[in-house]
């Protein structure tokens, strides 16, 4: 069946919530991008005080938090814990990067949008 076989009814409607999970996708990327900025700010304070970039204990305890959140507004945790980790492995990435770059002196100044660091 093409999209011009589909009655108006139905089309509408399926545009409708279509048009809401682009709403959603939409604050998630700028809930996320906000996120970064955060953790960019982390790894700036371990970089000047010498942290490592990963804090297992944490992320442990992170995993845990949100595997109970997922869980409470009915999302599978296992999905869950998977994007947190994707998240977390992405972060700590940056954080080795802004180690380096305090450690060399090539780092960006905050705000400029140059260092990627989160």
């Amino acid at each position: 069946m093409s999209t011009s076989e589909i009655d108006a009814s139905v089309q509408t409607e399926l545009n409708r919530l279509r048009e809401s999970i682009d709403n959603i996708d939409a604050a998630v990327v700028h809930m996320l991008a906000e996120r970064f900025k955060a953790t960019q700010q982390v790894g700036r304070l371990k970089a000047d005080h010498r942290l490592p970039p990963a804090d297992p204990a944490r992320e442990t305890r992170q995993i845990a938090r949100l595997r109970q959140l997922a869980q409470s507004a009915n999302l599978d945790p296992a999905f869950a814990e998977k994007l947190l980790n994707f998240i977390i492995a992405e972060v700590i990435r940056h954080h080795e990067r802004i180690a380096d770059e305090t450690e060399n002196g090539t780092g960006s100044e905050p705000g400029t949008g140059t260092s990627a660091g989160v």
